[in-house]
């Protein structure tokens, strides 16, 4: 489980599913997806998702690049579907959560603690 949980940390922005991930493992497809989710708390799409955002969320903090490409360098195949999850992880939209962010000079630390999407 954790080499396939490394890869997903290492290859977030590809397009990455179960079948593949369990290979990495070496179990099946749906001894994959349970023990992952009984191990890790949250199913492998979600983590990824998860994942991915995290990343959209120090894009957009730190640089100045536009949403869309934003989007595509993490891993979103859609401007929706990047848009549509964000929301549903972070609780606002893409470009509210930018004009919202918390401030330039803060510890890395304490950044990625006060803005880390939860898993629920």
């Amino acid at each position: 489980m954790l080499r396939a949980k490394d890869a997903m940390d290492r290859a977030y922005a590809q397009p990455l599913d179960v079948p593949a991930l369990a290979r990495i493992a070496h179990v099946s497809p749906a001894h994959f997806s349970r023990t992952f989710r009984a191990t890790f708390g949250e199913t492998p799409h979600h983590y990824l998702q998860r994942r991915r955002i995290e990343r959209a969320m120090f894009l957009l903090r730190e640089t100045g690049r536009s949403v869309t490409d934003i989007c595509f360098e993490v891993g979103f195949g859609s401007t929706g579907t990047f848009s549509r999850t964000f929301r549903a992880i972070v609780g606002r939209a893409p470009r509210a959560y930018r004009k919202e962010a918390p401030a330039r000079g803060v510890p890395t630390c304490f950044t990625m603690a006060w803005s880390r999407p939860s898993a629920d």
